[in-house]
């Protein structure tokens, strides 16, 4: 599958129809790594005034006792309150759903959200977990053994790859 969708089209989707449900509390968390670019780019269009924060999941994966922590963890940032507050939590890419419920786990540590709604660039389906996005830039279908990436150059230019996985946990 080499006609993948363009990362900006799907970042103006995104745009279009986050706009009419921010208001100038709504929170944005951006999951480490693809989800934290994807994020930040949204957080900049949407002109949201809460600041942007960012949740390195590792140590709230359910595989983190196999798979062993990686060399480029870093903190989480949350820089504002979580505590009755709607949050958008952004990830690149939605496949089992694990790395959602870890997000979920990370965020309830640092209060109680009014409500968190999950925004992905790309849906690839396949879920292990009861877990949904209410914002989609598109749903793609992958070929087995691939793995749907965003990724982002030196001049901060995102888009979509398929690659194969180094692991059995990637």
């Amino acid at each position: 599958m080499s006609n993948l969708p363009d990362a900006d089209t799907l970042v103006a989707v995104l745009v279009a129809t986050l706009r009419p449900i921010v208001t100038p509390e709504t929170g944005m968390i951006g999951i480490v790594t693809g989800g934290a670019w994807l994020a930040e780019r949204l957080h900049q269009e949407l002109g949201l005034k809460v600041p942007l924060g960012r949740l390195d999941i590792s140590f709230y994966r359910d595989d983190f006792s196999s798979s062993g922590l990686h060399a480029s963890v870093k903190p989480s940032q949350v820089p504002f309150s979580v505590d009755d507050r709607e949050i958008l939590l952004v990830d690149d890419v939605l496949y089992t759903g694990r790395t959602t419920r870890a997000a979920l786990n990370e965020i309830f540590d640092y209060g109680r959200p009014k409500s968190v709604r999950l925004v992905v660039m790309a849906d690839r389906d396949e879920r292990q977990l009861p877990i949904a996005a209410q914002y989609v830039g598109a749903v793609i279908k992958v070929p087995a053994g691939k793995k749907l990436q965003l990724e982002r150059d030196a001049a901060g230019k995102l888009s979509l790859r398929l690659n194969s996985p180094k692991t059995a946990n990637a």
